[in-house]
């Protein structure tokens, strides 16, 4: 379920909503041990992912870097390689 979860500090343009939101939703699943909660647990699963989800903005918003920022795409590029090269072309 993690492998979801991508690294969201120091990229140009930073991090989205949408992105810390997934992120927050991966991390609630793997704590959980549920993809969907049941109807009970519903509003519990949703503080989580919202508790979560800020303390992933206050994070991002709070580290601090020298490095240059990283590119999306060529982050993109490379993870690609990584999955051609540990399972093969697809």
């Amino acid at each position: 379920m993690c492998r979801n979860i991508r690294v969201l500090h120091n990229f140009e343009p930073p991090a989205t909503e949408d992105e810390v939101h997934a992120a927050a939703v991966q991390y609630v699943r793997k704590v959980s041990g549920a993809t969907r909660p049941s109807a009970a647990n519903q509003e519990a699963f949703d503080a989580a992912v919202e508790a979560v989800a800020e303390a992933t903005r206050v994070l991002l918003e709070s580290l601090v870097t020298h490095a240059p920022p990283r590119d999306r795409e060529i982050e993109a590029a490379k993870a690609k390689e990584r999955s051609a090269a540990r399972f093969g072309p697809r």
